[in-house]
This record gives structure tokens, C-alpha cells and sequence, in this order.
């Protein structure tokens, strides 16, 4: 004799049923709290050249470097050093710029 239940009911139960049994486990997560600074670390305020800029863009608002590193490598590669900052530069375009500490 067949179930009044139609196949397809009994799969959906079955699922809805998992899902009841599972949910809190799913739901169960850890909390990591972070201690706060005492003192925060201030905010650079150093201007110092964007991701983007030109070399001629950065030697016209910056002036000319203390240092010029050489490129090296393939892509090349190349250091300006200035006072407060070292900018990293790919062909001609800004790739980072450090503050230094």
C-alpha cells in the first residue's frame, strides 16, 4: 500500500527537518574582541604622491628627490627618495608611496 504522502512531500519534510536540526549549528559563531589602544596612532600628515601620479606630476608638486634609484626589473621598477616619504614608481606612474617613520 502506498504512503498518503506523495514522494516529493516526503523529500521536502525531510529537508525542512535537516535544516531544523542543523540551524543551530550553522548558527553558532565564536566573538574576538580586540583590546583597544590606549593611545592611537596618529593620522600620517604627511602629503605625500598617489597611486596613479605621474613622475612629472610628483617632481612638480614635490620637487626634485634627495635620491633617484635606478629601474630594475621587468616591469621596471624605480625609488624616488624624498624627506619624509620613498615613492615606488612602475615605468613612469606612481605604484606606492611609504611615509617614513
Amino acid at each position: 500500500m502506498k504512503s498518503p504522502i506523495p514522494h516529493v512531500c516526503r523529500r521536502l519534510l525531510l529537508v525542512l527537518a535537516s535544516l531544523a536540526i542543523c540551524t543551530p549549528v550553522l548558527t553558532h559563531a565564536d566573538e574576538l574582541t580586540m583590546p583597544q589602544p590606549e593611545h592611537p596612532a596618529p593620522q600620517a600628515s604627511v602629503d605625500h604622491p598617489r597611486r596613479g601620479m605621474s613622475m612629472q606630476k610628483v617632481e612638480s608638486l614635490f620637487g626634485t628627490p634627495v635620491k633617484r634609484m635606478p629601474a630594475v626589473g621587468q616591469p621596471p621598477i624605480s625609488r624616488w627618495e624624498y624627506q619624509g616619504f620613498v615613492v615606488y614608481f612602475e615605468h613612469d606612474r606612481v605604484l606606492h608611496s611609504v611615509i617614513k617613520g
